[in-house]
């Protein structure tokens, strides 16, 4: 009995989390990982917290404490990013962030002693990319996705560059950010634990505004000001890194400089690339046939592995090599075209533009809708009864073929959604 009630605020928590669009399917190693970041009782008070936004005065509410104590606890869990907390006009507010792009990553992103981080390393690698379910769920559910790739700005001709938009830029985004934050690579450091480290430099993890802002202050990243923040951007890029970043047009929350061994997104995308668990850039390498000497350096460096060399089909040299795309598996990240000794790659634009989300309340929305979670951020105060059983009815009747499918439109997901949300300022 005294086993069952130890799990109950890690079953709260676990309960809490799978409803959002972001999270964390149940399993023996996640309960593992919740153990090392956070005592029984803390879980217990994480799940009860809202899953918007929401003052120190709401939280004293829901756990039936005094103000005083309900602010000394949200501040304890603050202090360990478990909760980020955003400094708001009138009040400070605070929110549970997914635990992908969130609280996972946040506990590796500075050395803690604290922490057993070599064992919640293991657990990590187990949990994500061993067992596969999380990673699935994260990734290749819906069609809107967690994150975007960013294009190699320096490999864009004069023309193209002329019609990259502003939100497509990784510069701008680090150029225009209210906060910049610089942390320890999470999948490279928890790799380096799991003994599958490689070379890329660590200490390259950008966040961004109010994220960022929370993370600075907690000591979980260095604030940076926009020209060592590029200075750092042009040394991923010469390193042949895959700017990875938040799938949204305003106020990105991070970007990471990502290699195909350690990064979860890019090694996703090389598994289960059919499922487009990553959204791309809005170009294509194309290869020139007449000058490329099949040497595989562009697939060499390939991070998902869309670029392979095929014979040349030349009759004088049969064994000559020339490069392939598959545009299916491509991100459309450049870095191929950069490594390109002979310039026989060029980048051209995709048939179809990628739509990207206004901003993070757009994409929690699109994705609730396609992952039949909807019903939880409509009715967020999961602790009054009336509300978990609109929850509950709602969520039926979103299941229903025709309103799926209506809800689901990319019409009612891009053009109406954004306008609604725009004008409410969210």
């Amino acid at each position: 009995m005294a086993h069952l009630a130890a799990r109950t605020g890690y079953d709260r928590l676990v309960k809490r989390l799978n409803k959002c669009p972001q999270g964390a399917p149940p399993s023996k190693l996640l309960y593992e990982i919740l153990k090392i970041l956070m005592s029984e009782k803390e879980a217990l008070l994480v799940a009860q917290v809202p899953i918007k936004p929401f003052t120190a005065k709401t939280a004293a509410q829901a756990w039936k404490m005094s103000l005083p104590e309900a602010e000394k606890a949200l501040n304890a869990l603050a202090g360990r990013c478990l909760l980020l907390d955003i400094a708001g006009r009138k009040h400070r507010y605070y929110v549970l962030p997914p635990p992908m792009a969130g609280f996972f990553e946040f506990s590796m992103m500075r050395l803690r002693g604290e922490l057993d981080q070599k064992v919640l390393a293991k657990l990590y690698y187990q949990y994500i990319t061993v067992e596969e379910d999380f990673i699935k769920a994260l990734f290749t559910q819906g069609e809107t996705q967690l994150g975007r790739v960013f294009v190699n700005e320096p490999v864009l001709s004069s023309d193209q560059a002329l019609h990259v938009l502003d939100y497509e830029r990784a510069s701008e985004v680090i150029k225009t950010a209210s906060h910049r934050g610089i942390g320890l690579c999470y999948c490279r450091h928890k790799m380096e634990h799991a003994g599958h480290a490689c070379d890329a430099p660590l200490d390259i993890c950008m966040t961004f505004n109010n994220t960022a802002a929370s993370l600075i202050r907690h000591g979980y990243a260095r604030a940076v000001d926009a020209v060592e923040g590029l200075a750092l951007l042009d040394e991923a890029r010469g390193r042949n890194l895959v700017q990875f970043g938040e799938n949204v047009r305003n106020r990105v929350s991070f970007i990471c400089n990502c290699c195909g061994c350690c990064c979860e997104a890019l090694v996703t995308a090389r598994r289960f690339g059919i499922l487009h668990p990553v959204h791309t850039t809005n170009f294509l390498p194309a290869v020139d046939n007449e000058t490329c000497t099949g040497c595989g350096e562009c697939a060499a460096f390939c991070p998902v592995e869309a670029m392979t060399t095929v014979s040349a089909n030349d009759p004088l040299h049969p064994r000559k090599k020339k490069a392939k795309l598959e545009e299916s598996l491509c991100l459309g990240c450049a870095v191929c075209v950069r490594v390109c000794k002979t310039k026989s790659l060029r980048l051209v634009s995709r048939a179809e533009r990628v739509i990207t989300p206004l901003n993070s309340v757009h994409k929690a929305v699109l994705m609730a809708i396609e992952r039949g979670k909807l019903q939880n951020l409509i009715f967020d105060n999961q602790a009054l009864l009336s509300h978990r059983a609109m929850a509950a009815v709602l969520g039926v009747i979103l299941k229903l073929p025709p309103l799926k499918q209506a809800m689901g439109s990319k019409q009612m997901k891009s053009r109406y959604l954004e306008t609604l949300i725009a004008r409410l300022r969210l």
